[in-house]
């Protein structure tokens, strides 16, 4: 388990580029205020990550799906969570598809087939004599 609750919390890195990216420019932040909202954000992600591990074990999971986590975000009325986390959650899956494709295919191009093997090894011999 955790030996200090501050181990916790969120980096602080984190947390200040998600509160710069959400401010308009030449807004400020005080150290105080973003250690609050670094506190905050990791009780409601132990909060949503305990309610949708309760959830997986009632359905008799021993893992906890982005399905449990969307309907942990309803039963708990985070409803207008929803919609921007799907579409998050599409793009992600989106993004890994590719990345898998994509590293299949160069896969597919560096290895040549047994034809092209045999030609090879058959070229490489004739030069060699």
């Amino acid at each position: 388990m955790v030996e200090r609750i501050e181990d916790l919390n969120l980096p602080n890195a984190v947390i200040t580029r998600l509160i710069k990216d959400a401010l308009p420019d030449g807004a400020s932040v005080s150290k105080e205020a973003r250690a609050s909202i670094a506190r905050a954000a990791s009780v409601f992600a132990i909060f949503v990550t305990s309610t949708s591990t309760a959830l997986a074990h009632k359905q008799n999971h021993k893992t906890i799906t982005a399905k449990d986590i969307l309907e942990t975000l309803s039963k708990l009325d985070f409803e207008s969570f929803i919609p921007s986390l799907s579409q998050d959650l599409e793009a992600y899956r989106k993004m890994v598809k590719d990345k898998k494709e994509s590293k299949a295919s160069k896969k597919d191009v560096n290895i040549p087939s047994n034809a092209e093997d045999a030609t090879k090894a058959t070229n490489n011999e004739s030069a060699n004599e």
